[in-house]
């Protein structure tokens, strides 16, 4: 089974302004309460390791997924796509200016490897996703 996701925010920020939150994959993976601790494998800051810790019976140990942005196209749209054992995650997320400010568009798709992966990000997307808008407000409020 595949969980896809699609949901959008909008924040009273500049698109370049959120660009910088959201290229940046350590701010991803700070966001997402699953992972438990990771590390930037790269100069660029393209490939980070995440050590997620799922809360599904199978699953008894950190899963380590081996994230990397595929595409990047400034100050717009990033594309990551994170690898495991026992899942595969795309992330994309669009930068859309509006007349307020910018609406940030993101699309994910989780393709599980054991029982329980999809269910458990099928149920909880959407908080993670909040947890990422919550993210951005404070880092926008902060770095002002």
């Amino acid at each position: 089974m595949t969980v896809r996701v699609d949901r959008s925010f909008e924040v009273s920020a500049a698109p370049e302004r959120v660009w910088k939150f959201i290229a940046d994959p350590a701010n991803r993976a700070r966001s997402i309460s699953v992972v438990e601790e990771y590390s930037v494998d790269d100069p660029d800051g393209k490939r980070v390791t995440w050590h997620v810790e799922l809360p599904i019976p199978l699953v008894r140990k950190t899963i380590r997924v081996n994230t990397e942005d595929v595409t990047r196209t400034p100050p717009e749209y990033v594309k990551f796509v994170g690898k495991s054992k026992v899942m595969q995650v795309t992330g994309e997320h669009e930068i859309i200016d509006t007349d307020g400010g910018t609406r940030l568009e993101n699309r994910f798709v989780v393709d599980g490897k054991l029982p329980g992966v999809e269910t458990f990000f099928e149920r909880n997307l959407d908080s993670e996703l909040e947890n990422l808008r919550r993210a951005l407000e404070r880092d926008l409020q902060t770095t002002r």
